[in-house]
């Protein structure tokens, strides 16, 4: 038996959705992936898996070909035991030899019809499925664990308690929000799950991102969502829900992806006229659906219709290889037959609605007839205290407006003293005029007003002066301007600020404009 409340729960879940009924063969499978529930339940539906090595070997059988329970077809094995080669060489069908075989089939499928080990092989099976061997084998295992798990539930339990006790104290002082004196595991209202399993909505986005992985983008458009999401929309829409099942390992998979589902005529139908909606068999959500379709190969279509009390209606099954003709044959015709269906049920949507928006209109000219009185009385009021509003806006205003324009007065008058002041800094920098001489330069500068101004500069001094220069004159306004020469021109600036005069090319004379940039 599980020891401990999440291997109970898993256990119940895995037994719940496999319909595996022996606990004892539940509990061995889970052990053997590590409790891992999403791998155990993949194995039981994946024929290519080996659930339990040691239940595997126990399902190899020693099959007498003249046993009743083996009977040969055309092509091979109806019981699903696959035989060698069963022919003696006289030809007679009754074949004295034994071959050796294993079942293909998932271990899912055997447990379902009730597979056990012939008593004529030796071996001792119990009730469970299990071998006699198996259980000698585990037993010290089973001991141990039994023995972990007591002295882990004892600390467990001390722990549970000593955390009741504080909890209860910490209530009790009003210093938690839990006002209770023992907490039992399942009581809080927000307490988590002991454990989670995958919703629909991740199964279908997983399944969708292995899909494009391994057939590219060029499908229908999927719903990653669950399966009972995707009924809702195609409801919500008035279309069909179209279901495809894919089987990964199936022979005719790859093909119906590459070529079916990938066709132009056939993706762009299905987006149109349907609702997709796409889920691995190997997923629990999956697989419950493939068992409710009674799906039988793969690959696997559905057209499914809901209906107004919460079931469904499987309207079109199309199930093993279909080409891209055949399944828009089959798509097409249902859109033909059933399309009244569809028609129906919008059209009663629709007088539902109108209905609906009658209903509303009427109440609504009734609040507006109700109140029409009061809000003539509300207008009363609400002229009175509007224009006393009024009053007090007005003064308020012409109060604010006084108080920016002072603000905005002294603002410009600090502004203007704080350039002038900046513009007597840029001529104290520049410093005296340099006389004449092999280092000096002359400058000539031509303002936006026509004036014309003069000055030397030792050529070492850098471009930026001559900005310094030209802001400390004050003789026209502008947040920005150019320093340009003619012949050649040349603009200098701001790459050329921290290059000399000499460096410019500006010495030992030059002539330049001002060139007022807009803002």
């Amino acid at each position: 038996m599980a020891d401990n409340e999440t291997e109970r729960q898993k256990l119940a879940y895995f037994q719940e959705i496999t319909g595996v009924k022996d606990t004892s063969l539940s509990h061995q499978i889970l052990e053997a992936y590590g409790w891992d529930l999403d791998s155990a339940v993949h194995a039981m539906v994946d024929k290519n898996t080996n659930v339990i090595p040691e239940y595997e070997e126990s399902m190899r059988v020693v099959a007498d070909v003249r046993h009743p329970d083996v009977l040969l077809g055309d092509g091979g094995v109806e019981t699903g035991v696959g035989l060698g080669s069963g022919s003696s060489s006289d030809g007679r069908g009754d074949v004295l030899a034994l071959a050796d075989v294993v079942d293909d089939r998932s271990l899912f499928g055997r447990i379902g019809d009730g597979e056990h080990r012939d008593e004529a092989a030796g071996e001792v099976q119990g009730a469970d499925g299990t071998t006699f061997v198996w259980r000698v084998v585990t037993l010290p295992f089973l001991i141990l664990r039994g023995s972990y798990n007591l002295i882990h539930g004892v600390f467990g339990l001390g722990v549970l308690l000593a955390g009741g006790l504080l909890s209860a104290g910490l209530g009790v002082l009003r210093l938690t929000g839990v006002p209770s004196l023992a907490v039992e595991a399942g009581t809080l209202p927000n307490a988590a799950p002991i454990f989670s399993v995958p919703s629909g909505a991740t199964e279908a986005s997983n399944f969708l991102r292995a899909y494009e992985r391994r057939y590219g983008e060029n499908h229908p458009e999927f719903q990653a969502v669950s399966f009972m999401e995707a009924l809702r929309r195609a409801g919500q829409e008035f279309k069909f829900l179209f279901v495809y099942l894919h089987a990964p390992q199936h022979a005719n998979t790859p093909a119906f992806c590459e070529t079916t589902l990938q066709n132009e005529a056939v993706v762009d139908f299905i987006n149109a006229n349907f609702i997709a909606w796409g889920a691995d068999i190997h997923k629990t959500e999956g697989y419950q659906m493939s068992n409710s379709l009674n799906a039988s190969t793969f690959p696997f279509c559905a057209v499914i219709l809901g209906s107004t009390d919460q079931r469904i209606s499987v309207v079109r099954q199309a199930e093993g290889f279909r080409t891209a003709g055949e399944l828009m044959s089959t798509l097409q015709a249902v859109i033909e037959e059933q399309s009244d269906s569809l028609i129906a049920g919008r059209q009663e949507q629709e007088a539902r609605d109108l209905n609906c928006r009658l209903r509303e209109e009427q109440d609504e000219a009734y609040r507006i007839g109700l109140e029409a009185d009061q809000e003539r009385e509300r207008r009363e009021r609400a002229e009175e205290d509007r224009a006393a509003r009024d009053r007090y806006d007005a003064d308020k205003k012409k109060a604010q407006d006084d108080k920016e324009a002072a603000q905005a007065a002294y603002i410009l008058a600090r502004k203007e003293e704080n350039l002038a002041q900046l513009r007597r800094d840029k001529a104290l920098n520049l410093g005296p005029e340099p006389e004449g001489g092999a280092d000096v330069t002359y400058v000539a500068v031509r303002l936006p007003n026509g004036e014309r101004k003069e000055r030397r500069f030792i050529n070492t001094t850098k471009v930026q002066a001559l900005y310094d220069y030209i802001e400390s004159l004050n003789s026209f306004k502008a947040d920005s301007f150019l320093l340009i020469s003619n012949f050649p021109r040349v603009d200098y600036g701001t790459d050329k600020l921290d290059l000399t005069l000499k460096d410019a090319g500006l010495h030992p004379r030059t002539s330049l404009f001002v060139q007022v940039q807009e803002p």
